[in-house]
């Protein structure tokens, strides 16, 4: 059998099928860029890490990091690993939060990550200082 007779014999069928791939190809087209832009339009979200070190600049492990959303007053918080670091990540970049870290007794200065500071990875050591 040639593809003339196949043609032939399946006229409707052929055209049947390329009709149906084009239209799939069109609809697959139309949905891409749309996704596309979607992706462009929300915003990137924000993540802030670091290390929590002593006033030797030692990193100390097991401090506790708190993370407090300052418009809705939520806070969250994290152990530092093995080599004193932090993260914190799918944060609002549309939102401002205050980060401090606590060991024992002691703990570090607060820090403020604005909304305003268009980065979207931020990276933020804090020091914790011995209370005497």
């Amino acid at each position: 059998m040639r593809c003339e007779n196949l043609a032939e014999r399946f006229p409707d069928r052929i055209r049947t099928v390329f009709l149906f791939g084009l239209l799939v190809v069109f609809a697959l087209g139309a949905v891409s860029p749309g996704a596309a832009q979607d992706k462009k339009k929300e915003p990137l979200l924000k993540t802030v890490h670091g290390q929590v070190m002593d006033k030797a600049d030692k990193p100390i492990s097991g401090a506790i990091v708190f993370l407090k959303n300052l418009q809705n007053k939520t806070v969250k918080s994290s152990f530092t690993d093995d080599d004193g670091n932090y993260r914190f990540s799918g944060l609002d970049p549309n939102t401002d939060y205050e980060i401090h870290a606590e060991f024992k007794e002691d703990s570090s200065a607060s820090r403020r990550l604005s909304a305003l500071d268009g980065r979207k990875d931020v990276y933020l050591n804090l020091t914790i200082v011995h209370k005497k």
